[in-house]
């Protein structure tokens, strides 16, 4: 059994999609970042950093945070969605990586500035956006060779998947990336993904580009 804490976020929509495409007993815990439930005491001990997602193995008593460490976590636990093969392996730990390093955080500026506070910061907006669409691009150019991140289904596509699926909230046009909006809508059809999206509370739908 896991215990995610975790809100309605792309961090935390990584663990959940994981758990279910694994089909992991779970216990969701919602963890509201709107009301500051992330500095609380009792959720500091299991995430210092004061994000969510977190998660408690009661297996084994282990307590992670760190969306991308609890992937490799529970893909190390069940041995799905991280190829042993070598070349698979590293290819899925290098787009993980870039995933992490470059999508989350950048995407993440595009929304403080551009959804929440358009106007404000002209040049923040303008280098952000430039540069979600640089990594769109990236992306874009990769899945022309290959239908998922590292060739097959794994946890670089779960990490990454959840960020593209606020592309309105960025101001892409999916349309302009053919190859990542293919990739987008096959994702976004999978049973588990649909149900993870809507973990730890029923959201809207998954927006779904025209």
């Amino acid at each position: 059994m896991i215990d995610l804490y975790t809100w309605s976020t792309p961090n935390g929509r990584k663990v959940s999609i994981m758990l279910e495409e694994c089909g992991l007993e779970y216990a969701a815990h919602p963890i509201d970042i709107t009301k500051g439930d992330q500095f609380k005491p009792d959720f500091l001990k299991l995430s210092p950093n004061n994000r969510i997602p977190a998660i408690v193995d009661r297996d084994n008593g282990r307590i992670l945070f760190e969306s991308g460490a609890i992937l490799m976590y529970l893909a190390e636990k069940t041995g799905r969605f991280w190829p042993k093969e070598p070349d698979a392996h590293w290819q899925t730990v290098q787009w993980l990586m870039w995933q992490m390093g470059g999508v989350g955080p950048m995407f993440g500026q595009v929304h403080h500035f551009v959804k929440y506070n358009a106007g404000k910061a002209p040049y923040a907006e303008e280098r952000y956006l430039k540069e979600a669409h640089r990594l769109y691009g990236v992306l874009d150019r990769r899945l022309a060779e290959v239908p998922y991140m590292a060739g097959d289904y794994s946890i670089a596509d779960m990490a990454t998947w959840p960020w593209v699926s606020r592309f309105e909230w960025q101001t892409i046009d999916l349309n302009a990336y053919a190859n990542v909006k293919r990739w987008y809508k096959e994702i976004a059809a999978r049973p588990a993904v649909q149900r993870g999206y809507h973990v730890p509370v029923k959201q809207p739908a998954i927006p779904m580009p025209d």
